[in-house]
């Protein structure tokens, strides 16, 4: 679903991510960890078309990101770990407007809004301007948007900040639901146990390179993730 061959992305002289490769099949819930800086975002705006890069390629269910960008972004959605979203627009305009973006059919937008609403306890908040919404409500928000045209691959950066338990639960219901429908989810975190219990592979980042990545199983070994990330940071300082 995710091929990412060989990925450079430089700022001046520093190489914010160098030379990664990672490949995520269909039905996984793969967790990418590193501290802040190591190249986490920066890959993830990569994957979403939202950065160019300066070599390798990625591949989104077959297609090139660098040769075919629009098709790529038809089968993805990609939520940022700051939901920078129109204030000036309500829940419901925005929601249509994300649908109208992807010519999604009014009476399946019906449906999907008031699925992903209802499960998030925010119908009610629909009709407020987005100015007036939380930080928790624009994440909310910015989940529904991201489910509204059933994409086969969703990036998420640190997804679960501002979320409460019980939304939280709720998305990682979602996660593993879009994944046994055949999709897969690519998404940074800096919750570890949440990416213990919920990933089913683990990359993790420093500097930009790819230290250790696997199974969850094969990355934890017979420790804790939180030792293994703290071993790999310690040894690679």
């Amino acid at each position: 679903m995710l091929k990412i061959e060989n990925l450079t992305k430089a700022y001046g002289d520093k190489k914010a991510v160098d030379n990664l490769s990672l490949h995520i099949l269909p039905g996984e819930i793969y967790g990418f960890i590193g501290h802040n800086g190591a190249g986490k975002t920066t890959t993830l705006k990569s994957v979403a078309g939202i950065l160019s890069f300066d070599e390798g390629d990625i591949y989104i269910d077959g297609i090139s990101v660098r040769d075919n960008p629009v098709e790529c972004k038809r089968k993805i959605a990609y939520i940022p770990d700051n939901p920078d979203i129109y204030d000036f627009m309500t829940g419901m305009t925005y929601l249509n407007f994300v649908s109208d973006i992807f010519g999604i059919s009014f009476a399946a937008r019906k449906e999907r809004i008031a699925k992903y609403s209802e499960l998030f306890e925010i119908s009610g908040d629909l009709a407020k301007p987005i100015s007036a919404y939380s930080h928790g409500m624009k994440q909310k928000l910015a989940i529904i948007s991201a489910m509204i045209h059933e994409p086969k691959l969703i990036v998420m950066d640190e997804p679960f900040v501002g979320l409460d338990p019980k939304a939280s639960h709720i998305l990682k219901g979602m996660m593993r639901e879009l994944c046994e429908n055949g999709g897969a989810i690519f998404f940074s975190t800096h919750v570890l146990e949440v990416a213990e219990k919920l990933c089913d592979k683990i990359a993790i980042i420093k500097g930009g390179k790819l230290v250790k990545s696997g199974t969850t199983e094969e990355v934890r070994g017979d420790s804790s993730l939180e030792n293994v990330f703290l071993e790999l940071e310690e040894k690679n300082a």
